[in-house]
């Protein structure tokens, strides 16, 4: 018996190492394909430069659609269409633009603004008044109606250059521009000032999206660039009578169609179980929507082009997703987890891309089993050698995320993301800010995970 049990054992241990072999052959080649005949960076190429800017709604993001769509059926993948979807249409209008107005001497000085996504504007009378500082809503209420009244609030807490975690940094700040206008307009606030989701001192502003609380007054939103953020908290601590005039012509028009784009390499022995790598096709109109989120639609594109070079036929069928407005509204990963659940698709796994395309470091994993957990963790000495040494941090993505309640375990590409809050949302997010070997990595670690996740399964 015990001379079995050892011949059992040592043949289980010959065929586990044998398959371990053969999954690091798989994976060397995945990354071998990327590396050396890799084909994100010409599509983000094309992507960012020759499309740009793709606000939902906007004739940028129609664009992109049908591009993405023309990509990954030359790509040759087994099918490709579009899920239609109503998005926000919000949009900046002509130039915006803002001054200090000094009360101790003569003149003006500019200051760099961006009106935050969905607010109001000013229209062409501009908005003139005083400014009270905050750092939080606690000193806010603390003013009350009397210290606010009549004023632009300016909200200047910065993130926090302490944490090594950029993204809780942009976590411990972001909701003075998520509600802060509204917070504001409950004291008679006129205007909020919003000091930039930055890290560093820059001279151009950051927006991103803001939300207007129902029954409180809509007032105009701005971003102002963390230099002079600090410069107009320096000049209202020697002047309390500084004034900052605005002009701003954003509105918001009626929804428009628009939609997700798909694509599909079909599954062998279980089709109908689904694998989602994807990323948000839509951008802010400030920049050409490179690090947010062209990498991430690119390399998702990249996995199934990547499976279909090499001849590897998935087990499960895997889809590529660009998902539309993520950047103010969430419509199109709503969209796409509705649809899954009329259409009773079983999705296994959801792969989500929209912190960078930087050089790779692992895979965040969203709130599931712990046994889940554990059997994608222990796939780390595979991915090892290619940098991806970090499967420790909780998270998924926001387009992804709707998925959850329908069981699917959630990943997010975790790349070295100390760079990207000095792009997002802001002009400064281009083409040339993204290294073509770093996203070609990233495009291949996702392709390593969801060939794994396709063999092995998760239970």
């Amino acid at each position: 018996m015990k001379l079995k049990l050892t011949f059992f054992f040592s043949l289980a241990l010959i065929l586990n190492v044998s398959a371990q072999q053969s999954d690091e052959a798989v994976i060397r080649q995945i990354f071998d394909e990327a590396l050396a005949r890799g084909q994100s960076y010409p599509v983000l190429e094309h992507l960012t430069t020759r499309i740009g800017a793709r606000l939902s709604g906007s004739p940028g993001a129609a664009a992109a659609v049908e591009y993405t769509r023309q990509v990954m059926e030359e790509f040759g993948f087994d099918s490709v269409w579009l899920q239609p979807v109503m998005v926000p249409h919000w949009e900046r209008g002509r130039g915006e633009h803002g001054r200090i107005v000094h009360s101790r001497k003569m003149g003006t000085e500019p200051i760099q603004i961006a009106s935050l996504g969905g607010s109001v504007g000013t229209g062409s009378q501009g908005l003139l008044a005083h400014v009270v500082e905050v750092k939080s809503f606690d000193e806010l209420k603390a003013l009350g109606e009397q210290g606010v009244k009549g004023k632009f609030v300016f909200f200047n807490r910065p993130m926090d250059p302490t944490k090594i975690q950029v993204f809780s940094a942009y976590g411990g700040a972001v909701d003075q521009r998520g509600s802060g206008a509204s917070e504001a307009a409950k004291y008679g606030a006129v205007g909020v000032i919003v000091r930039s989701m930055g890290v560093n001192l820059e001279d151009y502003p950051h927006t991103g999206s803001m939300r207007y609380a129902p029954d409180v007054p809509k007032i105009p939103a701005v971003a102002i660039a963390t230099r002079h953020a600090e410069l107009l908290s320096k000049l209202i601590k020697g002047d309390e009578k500084i004034q900052v005039y605005i002009e701003t012509y954003a509105r918001t028009l009626p929804d428009a169609p628009s939609f997700n784009v798909v694509g599909e390499i079909r599954g062998t022995t279980n089709k109908n179980e689904y694998i989602v790598v994807g990323g948000h096709l839509d951008s802010w109109d400030l920049g050409q929507g490179a690090h947010d989120d062209g990498t991430g639609c690119v390399q998702s594109i990249e996995v199934l082009r990547i499976f279909k070079a090499l001849g590897i036929r998935p087990n499960r069928s895997i889809r590529a997703v660009m998902f539309m407005n993520e950047e103010n509204g969430l419509r199109g990963g709503l969209k796409y987890a509705e649809l899954a659940k009329i259409n009773k698709e079983k999705h296994l796994a959801a792969i989500e891309s929209d912190r960078g395309g930087f050089t790779p470091r692992g895979f965040t994993i969203g709130k599931t089993k712990e046994s889940i957990k554990k059997s994608i963790q222990a796939w780390k000495p595979l991915l090892e050698p290619y940098g991806l040494t970090d499967f420790s941090q909780e998270g998924g993505g926001a387009d992804i995320g709707p998925l959850q309640d329908q069981g699917v375990t959630l990943l997010g590409f975790l790349p070295d993301s100390q760079r990207y809050f000095n792009y997002h949302h802001t002009p400064e997010d281009t083409f040339d800010k993204v290294d073509k070997r770093e996203l070609e990595l990233g495009a291949a670690s996702m392709a390593a995970m969801v060939y794994l996740i396709d063999k092995y399964g998760l239970k």
